[in-house]
């Protein structure tokens, strides 16, 4: 299981980077625990300071602005790792 956190206070790009791991995930049979984070504190104490930001297995792989597909399929593949 890999656990993913989408951090953002729910703007259009955090809710579309949360639906496209979502869906990654689903087709790739990788089971995730998704969490939304959007308390501004929580954010900030991940070092995000522009969002939506990425947390895989408690490491930050992604800040401000939408991810790419690519990217996403390699965290989830990885545990975060990028390997």
């Amino acid at each position: 299981m890999v656990d993913v956190k989408v951090l953002g206070t729910g703007c259009a790009n955090c809710k579309t980077t949360q639906a496209l791991i979502e869906n990654i995930a689903g087709e790739h049979g990788i089971e995730i625990a998704l969490e939304k984070v959007e308390d501004m504190a929580k954010i900030m104490s991940y070092g995000v300071m522009s969002t939506p930001g990425v947390v895989i297995n408690g490491k930050v792989v992604h800040a401000g602005g939408m991810p790419s597909r690519s990217a996403v399929e390699s965290w989830l593949q990885n545990d975060g790792t990028g390997a």
